[in-house]
């Protein structure tokens, strides 16, 4: 994909529908700056959502501060943990979305998100981790 100013305009005019704030669910949430329609990936990113699995053992080695992190920011489960191929000084706002047994948007593959119905503006977008990752989260 070709950057330049006529491709930054579009993706500012239209593919720009959420920021980060304080959330009442859970820390750091996602929310609609503007009114987002239902079916859409509302969190475009061009960082790209590739990511590398690693085993507990691979990881061993890394700093506790740096594991919280990843335990944190990252999907894991008993056998693997997906590290963005970005590293972990850049990352989506996908990874700030927070859970909801009423989700208004559902991960649809890494990285790429749909929108259950119309969000208004101002509304966190949220997620069913259950759902997402095939796990149940209690919080």
């Amino acid at each position: 994909m070709k950057i330049d100013k006529k491709r930054i305009l579009k993706h500012l005019t239209q593919e720009v529908f959420c920021h980060i704030g304080s959330s009442k669910t859970h820390g750091v949430g996602v929310f609609a700056l503007c009114s987002i329609p239902k079916g859409i990936n509302p969190l475009v990113s061009w960082l790209g959502n590739a990511e590398i699995s690693f085993t507990e053992k691979e990881l061993a080695n890394i700093p506790p501060e740096v594991k919280k992190q990843i335990r944190l920011f990252c999907y894991y489960d008993d056998k693997k943990t997906l590290i963005p191929k970005i590293g972990m000084n850049a990352m989506t706002l996908g990874i700030y979305l927070n859970h909801s047994k009423k989700p208004n948007i559902e991960l649809k593959k890494a990285g790429q998100f749909k929108t259950l119905r119309a969000i208004k503006k101002g509304e966190e977008l949220l997620m069913d981790y259950d759902k997402a990752f095939g796990e149940k989260h209690t919080f």
